[in-house]
């Protein structure tokens, strides 16, 4: 049974089309995460299906009930937004029931529904302090546990992490990743920009773009089988390297000719008619290896290192022109700026786009 469906859902402001018709159904209990590029309608997408704006057009659908007229309130939705927006007079215990209290709830099923929810978020201890008395990762295992206790249908996250420092948000995901085991019926949307969260949260990625759906996949499959350029570049840090590429031989392998006069062939099929054409080629920065030459995929003078610890980022400069390309090697790569080199790679870890940016892996 589908949890939420969305079919041909619109929204404009005026003349102006912000959510460009959307078709999609989330399995109840499924863990989806909607992510894409500032502007690209994901936030706003989160608060049609909350019903704080208004559809244009499409129909949505909450286990079933079409609830395009229904008020936020019926919809059977709890919201942790990325302001934890608690009462500061209240206590962490009156934060969390304020809206049974409101929704009229017996003392005793409140009570019942608090102390189970604190229990799931390590709160029960401090049900009794006031906000201020809490760090930032508490504030918001309150707001999430303020959201359990309307035993919701559909939990929305609209970026909740994004105010939390780089520890907190580590240790709050994994909450949220817990939470998910925990209320295993409930199905939950969440907003990110942070790939990371997308990766390890979700089941499903939703990838968003200028208002219309790029591509709906497990992260994995968007990792290893990006529908197309944007999604290649998009899923992935460092971003996927491009580079222009002419197509020389097609068949069930292809091979194409790179900037710099390199070769590669590919585990790729391709159609007879696409020989001589230009086609975008792609590989991973962590898919490349500094190489001695014969299979060489990348080369180039080295512009700048980042060491990061567990990881060396290489950047080099690219003979196409325009970004640099980026390799990522293992642990600390004594590579000196202004050094020559080339870089390898595995065949079946190349990626390659037809002049549309479309994947030729179907």
């Amino acid at each position: 049974m589908a949890g939420l469906e969305l079919k041909n859902i619109r929204k404009s402001y005026g003349a102006v089309d912000i959510i460009k018709g959307v078709d999609l159904a989330i399995d109840k209990g499924e863990f989806v995460v909607f992510v894409g590029p500032s502007g690209c309608g994901k936030s706003t997408l989160l608060r049609m299906i909350a019903g704080l704006e208004e559809i244009t057009g499409g129909d949505m659908f909450i286990e079933g009930e079409r609830v395009n007229d229904v008020p936020p309130s019926k919809r059977g939705i709890a919201m942790v937004f990325q302001s934890y927006a608690l009462y500061p007079h209240m206590t962490v215990y009156d934060n969390m029931a304020f809206g049974m209290r409101i929704a009229h709830e017996s003392k005793e099923e409140i009570d019942r529904r608090v102390r189970a929810a604190a229990d799931i978020l390590q709160l029960t201890k401090y049900l009794d302090r006031l906000p201020k008395a809490l760090s930032g990762g508490q504030r918001q295992r309150v707001a999430i546990g303020r959201a359990i206790c309307r035993n919701p249908k559909v939990f929305l996250f609209d970026e909740p992490l994004s105010n939390l420092d780089a520890a907190l948000r580590v240790a709050t995901r994994i909450e949220i990743a817990k939470l998910h085991e925990t209320l295993a019926d409930t199905t939950m949307v969440y907003v990110t920009h942070d790939q990371v969260e997308a990766m390890t949260l979700a089941d499903r990625i939703v990838v968003l773009s200028a208002g219309h759906i790029e591509q709906v996949g497990a992260p994995l499959e968007l990792y290893d089988r990006p529908a197309n350029l944007f999604v290649a570049r998009f899923i992935g840090s460092p971003a996927m390297n491009i580079l222009p590429a002419k197509i020389l031989e097609t068949g069930e392998r292809t091979t194409v000719e790179l900037p710099g006069g390199l070769r590669q062939t590919l585990p790729i099929p391709t159609a007879a008619t696409e020989k001589g054409k230009t086609a975008s080629f792609g590989v991973r920065p962590e898919d490349l290896t500094i190489a001695s030459g014969g299979n060489d995929v990348l080369a180039g003078k080295v512009s700048i290192t980042e060491a990061l610890g567990e990881v060396t980022l290489i950047y080099l400069d690219n003979p196409a022109g325009g970004e640099p390309l980026i390799a990522k090697a293992p642990g600390h790569a004594p590579v000196e700026r202004g050094t020559a080199l080339s870089f390898s790679a595995d065949p079946a870890k190349m990626h390659l786009f037809d002049p549309n940016g479309i994947s030729y892996i179907r």
